[in-house]
């Protein structure tokens, strides 16, 4: 495992210590549970974290899920329904020319975080595809920066513009496509292994829980990343 801080151990870095708590106990329920299990199947694969398959021979890997060569049915997210017409302008793009922003279903943004985000998207003159979830800033209010959304961001299914927004996208799809160029992501297990497995270079910015960890599998263990690096806010 890599070094970790214990700022980022998973329950501090939840928020409230009511959440912080709530986080810490069910990490110790399931800690007192693998002493009642024979084995326990998980999702990663024994190249991602072959010293801890070593220690602990009874964690057996069975991921990365959705290996074969067609893409499964995704789960999705909980309330939100894909949009798959991002495919149609993916198609579009060239080949590993777009970033891809997900930050999960949980990521909850400030306005000026979600801001500087926007204009730093635009200040890169690369395509990309942002999901952005309604709920994904506090207050639900998407304040885009001024004319942000009629400089950069494309209407309609083939729309011109270089940015492509949508609500929920068909991550294991998108990440397969051959246009997709480096995955910016909140670190989330799924996420990760979503991304390892197709290949996709990530920009590590986790958001609480274990994804700090994750982070450091990605930017330190395997260093197929590079983090996001973070000022006060």
């Amino acid at each position: 495992m890599p070094v970790m801080h214990p700022a980022h151990l998973a329950w501090n870095c939840i928020g409230n210590d009511e959440g912080q708590e709530l986080l810490f106990s069910c990490v110790l329920a399931g800690i007192r549970a693998i002493d009642e299990c024979d084995y326990i199947l998980c999702n990663s694969f024994r190249g991602a974290e072959a010293a801890t398959f070593a220690r602990f021979p009874k964690i057996i890997p069975v991921g990365p899920l959705l290996t074969g060569e067609r893409p499964g049915k995704p789960v999705g997210h909980f309330w939100l329904p894909e949009d798959g017409a991002c495919m149609s302008w993916l198609d579009a793009q060239p080949v590993r020319s777009v970033v891809y922003v997900a930050f999960g279903s949980f990521t909850v943004f400030d306005r000026r975080q979600f801001q500087e985000l926007a204009l730093g998207l635009e200040l890169t003159g690369r395509p990309f595809l942002w999901v952005v979830r309604p709920d994904i800033v506090h207050g639900d209010v998407h304040e885009y920066p001024d004319g942000f959304l009629d400089r950069v961001v494309a209407s309609g299914i083939n729309g011109g513009g270089r940015g492509k927004l949508v609500a929920w996208a068909p991550q294991q799809r998108v990440l397969a496509h051959p246009a997709v160029a480096c995955f910016v992501s909140h670190c989330g297990w799924s996420s990760t292994m979503e991304g390892v497995r197709n290949g996709v270079p990530f920009v590590a910015w986790p958001y609480f829980a274990d994804q700090f960890v994750n982070r450091a599998y990605i930017c330190d263990i395997w260093r197929i990343g590079l983090p996001a690096v973070a000022d006060e806010k």
